[in-house]
This record gives structure tokens, C-alpha cells and sequence, in this order.
């Protein structure tokens, strides 16, 4: 996903992985990706989905989550970091506040109308599941002497109360709070932009600060006023990836080469995850790897970003890259005779739905608990399962025409006679 929705931008161009080029040309993978990245998500936060099995995410250390927020940084280079060249620091930084903004509400929009349907379907009474509960929301209805409804509501309005399940939304605002610093910093020297990165992200690292004495220096954010919980998205890990995505995208970072040697190493990497992923453990019983993931599962932590999910995204994105073609060309080119125009099809479905990528995540979190819903009442098996996918798929595609159609302001257009 990116949130920063650049294809809504006129901004200078920039070619994906790249510097600035004197005519704009669309690179098809940034919207690839970040569309794919909609459809897993909506799949992985699906309750009792049995795909969430066999998502990418469970081969390897890294998931959709270092999608979107890679291609979030990527595409934000093109939306707000133009802005910062165009129009100079302040309006830059006013531009990234406007947009927070937009995702504040849009965060705040998700958490209560996905209450609201909690509520509504638990009080239906036709499963006896109780689906406020299932998102750990028990504060809101179960009187205690930690809190009230009036504490509860402000803590939640002034992100003192991130519930899981509604914690990428906070993590990516604060993120891009972090930009203006980062264009300041790059006005002055690249290498003082890679130092504060690495920086924040080193004070990120619950394991390694409290291995070197350090561990009082944790930076992160309360979850709960009343409990010693933090955001389960650390943002001062999680912005080690964007900015990476947002180098990329600015020429901060050079185009990497395209050769057998990178390629060979890449696909090393990826493939060593394999016995310690979910499936290499799950499935294919390498108990030993399992040990070695509780051993050392601070080099994999999602919570703050561990750097093996980094080294393992990044093999699979240079993979990625390379396989897609230059600007997506084979993309374009894959298959032949019906075969070709079928895909051409699919892939121009993909394409929007990553466009109007936070309209599709906001509507896909609310979706997957219907989804969850309709398969408690109709049943999980294969074919049942399926349909319920296909289903919540279907509405993230409307959602993305729809919010294509309206950013087109069609109603601008000539005056019919």
C-alpha cells in the first residue's frame, strides 16, 4: 500500500529506484506491488481464513507490511517530496501535516464504523460470537476502576490508545512526521539523513539497546495508558524501510545493477528463510529452525522491526524488481493470444487497486471482518472460503474504481447541452 496516493500528484517526475527524469513515465511496479500488498492484507486479516496460511508472509521473515510500507515511501517521494523542491521547506512540511491529517481521520473513520459493525453483528446473536471481543475492545463495554468510556475515547483520539488491529494508520502518521526533518537533513548532507535513519532506528531495537545498557533509551509509543503495552508498529523501527523506499525513489540511493551475482545472492537469501519461516517450521517440521527463532527472535521482531526482515525484504524486492522488468515492461508483455488479454485485464485491476491505496486499506480492514462474519455463518470450507475471498476481493476493486472516479472530478467536465 502507499497512503501517500502519488499517481493524485503533478509533481516533477520520477522513475522508480531512481533520480528525477525530464518526462514523466509511469513505472508500473510501484502500483503492482502495492496492489498485490491490498489483496494479501485483506487476506491475512480475514478471521479463520485458512489462505492466511499460505500468503507470501509465510515463507520468509518479511510480510505485506514491508510492502506497504516501502512502496508508501517510495510513492511519498513523488507526493510530498516534489512539494519540498517545488515550493521549499514550509509548504513541503505543510503538505506532509495536510496529509497526516487526512490519515488521522481516515484512522479514526476505521476504528468506529468497525466498532459500530462489531456491535452490530455480535447483538445479531447468530453465531454467539462475540465480535467486539475478538478485537480485544472489552474497555469500551466492561465498567473497571482503570479507566472510563470518556478516558477511553480521549486516549483513543489522542493515539494514548492504539488497539491492535488499528496500529499501521498511527505508525504511518508518525512516520511522516519524520519527513521534514529528513528533507532539512538532505538540504545539508545525504550522509547526515543516513545517520539519523540508522539512528532512529538502532534506538528502535528494544534487544539491542538492553544488550548494550541502553534499554531506558527505547524510543516507542504507549499503547495503553493503563498497561505497559506499546504500539505493535514501532514507528522508529517501521521507518527504516520507508525511508529506504523514499531514498530509492528521490536518487538518494543509486538504481541497483542488474546482474547474475545480485541475483544469485538475492535468491540465496530468500530461499535460506525458507526453514525458518512459518511454512518451514508449520509444515515442513524443521524444529531446529523453530528453537532458532526463539532464540533469536529480536533479529525478526515485527513490533520493532528486526533487521533480518529487512535483509530478507530487500533480496525479494531486488528480485521482484528485476523479474518485473524495467518500469514493468514484462509486466505488460506476460502471456499470449487470450491468455495475454486476460492478464492485461488482471493487471489493470491490480494497477488501480494500488492507486487508490488508502481508500482500498481502509475499506479492506472493515471488509475482512464481514468476510469473517459470512464465513461463521456459511462455513470454512474450500469452496465457501474461496467465494468469501473472491467476494471481498470484488469490493476492494469497486472501492478503487469508485475513489478513481470521484479524484477525477468528473462533475468539472463541459456542461451538457
Amino acid at each position: 500500500m502507499t497512503l501517500a496516493d502519488a499517481s493524485q500528484v503533478p509533481s516533477r517526475p520520477v522513475t522508480a529506484l531512481g533520480a528525477q527524469s525530464a518526462t514523466r513515465v509511469r513505472d508500473l511496479r510501484l502500483d503492482f506491488f502495492r496492489g498485490i500488498a491490498m489483496f494479501i492484507i485483506l487476506i491475512a486479516h480475514t478471521p479463520g481464513n485458512f489462505l492466511t496460511s499460505w500468503i507470501p508472509a509465510r515463507w520468509g521473515f518479511s510480510d505485506a507490511t514491508e510492502i506497504f510500507v516501502f512502496c508508501s515511501g517510495m510513492a511519498s517521494a513523488i507526493a510530498f517530496g516534489g512539494a519540498f523542491a517545488r515550493r521549499g521547506w514550509f509548504l513541503g512540511t505543510a503538505r506532509v501535516l495536510f496529509r497526516v491529517w487526512q490519515v488521522y481521520w481516515a484512522h479514526v473513520g476505521l476504528f468506529f464504523a468497525t466498532l459500530a459493525l462489531c456491535v452490530f453483528l455480535t447483538d445479531l446473536d447468530i453465531t454467539g460470537r462475540n465480535y467486539w471481543g475478538q478485537l480485544n475492545l472489552w474497555m469500551i463495554f466492561v465498567e473497571s476502576d482503570k479507566w472510563d468510556n470518556s478516558n477511553i475515547l480521549l486516549s483513543f483520539m489522542t493515539l494514548r490508545w492504539v488497539p491492535n488491529y488499528f496500529d499501521i494508520l498511527p505508525m504511518y502518521m508518525i512516520v511522516l512526521l519524520m519527513m521534514p526533518v529528513v528533507m532539512a537533513l538532505s538540504r545539508v548532507d545525504l550522509r547526515l539523513v543516513a545517520a539519523f535513519v540508522i539512528g532512529v532506528w538502532i534506538m528502535g531495537q528494544t534487544a539491542l539497546l538492553e544488550a548494550i545498557g541502553l534499554g531506558a533509551w527505547h524510543f516507542e509509543f504507549p499503547a495503553e495508558p493503563w498497561t505497559e503495552r506499546s504500539w505493535f508498529f514501532n514507528p522508529f523501527g517501521w521507518q527504516l524501510i520507508f525511508f529506504t523506499g523514499f531514498a530509492f525513489m528521490r536518487g538518494w540511493l543509486p538504481k541497483p545493477p542488474v546482474t547474475s551475482a545480485l541475483i544469485v545472492l538475492a535468491a540465496l537469501l530468500v530461499l535460506a528463510n525458507i526453514p525458518f519461516s512459518n511454512i518451514g517450521v508449520r509444515e515442513l517440521g524443521f524444529d531446529w529452525a523453530r528453537d532458532w527463532r526463539i532464540a533469536n527472535k529480536a533479529w525478526i521482531d515485527k513490533s520493532d522491526f528486526g533487521i533480518l526482515r529487512y535483509l530478507h525484504f530487500l533480496a525479494l524486492a531486488y528480485l521482484a524488481w528485476v523479474a518485473a522488468g524495467d518500469k514493468g515492461k514484462r509486466l505488460r508483455a506476460w502471456g499470449k493470444g487470450l491468455v495475454s488479454r486476460g492478464w492485461a485485464v488482471c493487471l489493470n485491476v491490480i494497477l488501480k487497486v494500488g492507486q487508490q491505496s488508502l481508500a482500498v486499506f481502509v475499506v479492506s480492514m472493515f471488509t475482512a471482518r464481514v468476510m469473517g462474519f459470512a464465513m461463521d455463518v456459511m462455513g470454512r470450507d474450500t469452496l465457501t472460503s474461496l467465494l468469501v475471498n473472491l467476494g471481498g476481493a470484488c469490493v476492494l476493486v469497486a472501492v478503487a474504481y469508485g475513489a478513481g472516479w470521484f479524484k477525477s472530478h468528473p462533475w468539472r467536465g463541459e456542461a451538457k447541452a
